[in-house]
């Protein structure tokens, strides 16, 4: 132990603490020097800024860091992200990786796992990757419409324009809160009417409708058979008198099928007639009256 001096203890002590140091920093990047994992590549055209020890994201949680970006020198517009994720993690065949913005304008990496049970990606398989923009990339691919929407933008403002300077304007609003209020009256009105007409209305249909019950049962109630047999007697009867008034073996028959008592009538108004001019011509021959006794013809 003599050879141990304080040079040696102090250089042991140097290292161990430049180790810990190391492995805090790497720590606190996320990177666990001593903890297993597994290596992926994924290639994208364009990282937008993505840097090492940036998280790698599955579902939401995180499952991993990105600990190279490499630059495909070969083939331009390339550009590989090696990532270290969770042993434990199992990446299906045709799974990708996207990259996201975030709120603070951060990159993260998101791994879009799809449901294959069949076939996974061994460790130090590539997958493809892509950029999503989000909000930018929608916006950026809305403003050719918007620009194509400006000029009727403007047409449709210098209508309108067009329409707020014209002075009948006002006399059209002024019809309109007239022709509100009077709605307003007339919605009251209605509510008045539902409210007390109608019942009322209802209530006489009621009634009535009760008044049709009561007739309908009445009129079931009737023998309709017994109704029709006294209605043929009587119509018999009817038949018979009429019979009986077209022959002259009755009196009735005779009055009004003989002539005899026809002619007898007009022979006895004509004579009433005669004696009625007679009558007026000369009264006295058959009214005289004298207070000295009575005078001879």
């Amino acid at each position: 132990m003599k050879y141990i001096t304080k040079e040696v203890r102090i250089g042991i002590a140097g290292i161990a603490a430049l180790c810990i140091l190391v492995y805090g920093i790497n720590y606190l990047k996320g990177i666990h020097m001593f903890k297993p994992s597994n290596y992926f590549y994924v290639q994208f055209q364009n990282i937008n800024g993505l840097t090492k020890s940036s998280p790698v994201f599955a579902d939401g949680f995180r499952v991993g860091i990105v600990r190279e970006l490499y630059y495909d020198y070969n083939q331009a517009g390339k550009v590989v992200a090696e990532i270290d994720v969770d042993p434990e993690l199992r990446i299906p065949k045709g799974s990708s990786a996207e990259l996201t913005s975030d709120m603070l304008g951060g990159i993260k990496m998101t791994l879009l796992l799809v449901n294959n049970p069949r076939e996974r990606h061994e460790v130090g398989d590539t997958i493809p990757g892509r950029l999503n923009n989000g909000i930018m990339e929608q916006a950026a691919a809305m403003v050719p419409q918007i620009e194509k929407m400006l000029p009727k933008l403007d047409s449709i403002l210098a209508s309108l324009n067009a329409v707020l300077a014209d002075p009948a304007l006002p006399a059209t609003l002024h019809n309109v809160r007239d022709l509100t209020a009077s709605m307003a009256v007339t919605s009251r009105h209605l509510e008045t009417l539902m409210s007390k007409d109608i019942p009322q209305l209802t209530g006489k249909l009621n009634t009535i409708g009760d008044n049709f019950a009561q007739i309908s049962n009445n009129l079931k109630d009737i023998d309709y058979a017994a109704a029709m047999q006294r209605v043929d007697s009587t119509l018999a009867n009817v038949k018979m008198i009429t019979d009986k008034l077209g022959r002259t073996d009755n009196t009735v028959g005779l009055l009004f099928n003989d002539p005899t008592l026809y002619n007898n009538l007009s022979a006895t108004t004509a004579n009433a007639a005669s004696l009625l001019e007679d009558l007026k011509a000369h009264p006295k021959r058959y009214v005289h009256f004298s207070l000295f006794g009575k005078k001879d013809k």
